[in-house]
């Protein structure tokens, strides 16, 4: 059997064409003040960039004629950069956190993991509750759903937290999961 191997792609970085890259006969020329000089011929727009000693950088290619802007590239690339790294930092990652149940579970194991679930919402994780059924605890899938539920009502109990089902109890093989949230 062959293997295949799979790239993993890059993602592309945004490049700004500057002085000379640009090839277009005209272009909308936006002065270092934010202030737009017009439509113009690009030697005249690369004669104001070189007199500002800046560069002409084109920021709308798409657009008829192309939008250039007179400023410093590097500072541009820079704060791009800033800008991209500061929204990355700012989005929210939510993990997943599982609390596993037994069919014959002790009442302060249960207490302990009712415990473990509120912290784990009080943090604003989904909590995934499983009880996984071995053997002849097969047979009783419906003591196994009542355990779950009463653990959940167990959780929900709590008056600090806003817990709802994101995912209701299902059963995959002998399996029950349900996942929960905190909602706001």
């Amino acid at each position: 059997m062959r293997i295949k191997f799979h790239r993993v792609e890059k993602k592309v970085e945004p490049t700004f064409r500057s002085n000379t890259q640009i090839k277009v006969p005209e272009v909308f020329v936006i002065d270092e003040s934010n202030e737009s000089l017009g439509i113009m011929s690009i030697e005249e727009a690369l004669a104001k960039a070189q007199e500002a000693d800046l560069d002409l950088v084109e920021v709308n290619p798409k657009a008829n004629p192309p939008v250039v802007k007179i400023v410093n590239l590097g500072q541009l690339k820079y704060e791009r950069e800033k800008l991209a790294h500061k929204q990355k930092m700012q989005q929210k990652k939510v993990e997943t956190k599982n609390i596993r149940l037994t069919f014959r579970m002790s009442d302060h194991d249960q207490e302990m993991r009712v415990l473990q679930a509120e912290k784990f919402l009080a943090k604003e994780n989904k909590t995934k509750i499983e009880l996984i059924l071995r053997g002849r605890e097969r047979q009783y899938p419906q003591k196994a759903s009542e355990i779950v539920r009463n653990f959940v009502a167990k959780v929900q109990a709590t008056p600090e937290i806003n817990v709802e089902i994101e995912q209701p109890l299902t059963n995959q093989g002998g399996r029950f999961t349900i996942i929960l949230i905190n909602k706001k």
